[in-house]
């Protein structure tokens, strides 16, 4: 089993985080991990992306132009980066910000998953990369998602005002990923 996965966004909006969870959890489980962060030339607002491969077996390099699963979490990152998706991958949107209408191919399947609307409705926006975070690891399936709701929460602790906001995220992520995926049958 090998997956890639590249987190793509504005900075502010937690690409990192998303990306260093999932590399995180995957390594909790026995997954070999690798995480290669890029940061534009700005902070905050400023592009950000990074790249986690998941493997059972040993990795050859931390970074690929083939991904599995694009999650675009501004439209400028959907533009560049999509075509980088394999045949059959997903692409992944927040659709609060990123138009699915925008997507051309049609040899993916697009999951879109209005994270930002579902943060503002639990009270906390900064909570749009953990709804983002449950979607993936839904879709993809590799660990149980329950180990990952644990693991990631138990990493998301270290600021408590947040920790019950974090699990309905998750929770309603995994609930909306549920339904995406039944739409995909």
């Amino acid at each position: 089993m090998k997956s890639s996965l590249l987190v793509a966004g504005f900075g502010g909006q937690g690409v990192m985080t998303l990306g260093k969870l999932v590399g995180e959890c995957a390594y909790e489980q026995g997954l070999k991990v690798t995480f290669l962060p890029s940061y534009g030339p700005e902070q905050r607002g400023g592009t950000a992306n990074c790249t986690v491969i998941l493997s059972d077996e040993p990795i050859g390099s931390p970074s690929t132009n083939r991904l599995d699963v694009l999650c675009a979490m501004n439209q400028p990152s959907l533009e560049k980066f999509a075509p980088n998706v394999k045949p059959g991958g997903v692409l992944l949107l927040n659709s609060s910000i990123v138009d699915p209408g925008t997507v051309t191919r049609d040899d993916v399947k697009v999951a879109a998953v209005d994270a930002e609307g579902i943060a503002y409705e639990i009270g906390e926006r900064r909570t749009a990369n953990v709804v983002i975070l449950a979607t993936y690891m839904t879709i993809a399936d590799i660990m149980p998602i329950e180990e990952v709701r644990k693991i990631a929460m138990a990493k998301l602790a270290k600021k408590p005002e947040l920790v019950a906001l974090n699990e309905k995220a998750f929770d309603r992520g995994v609930a909306i990923t549920k339904e995406i995926i039944a739409s995909w049958a």
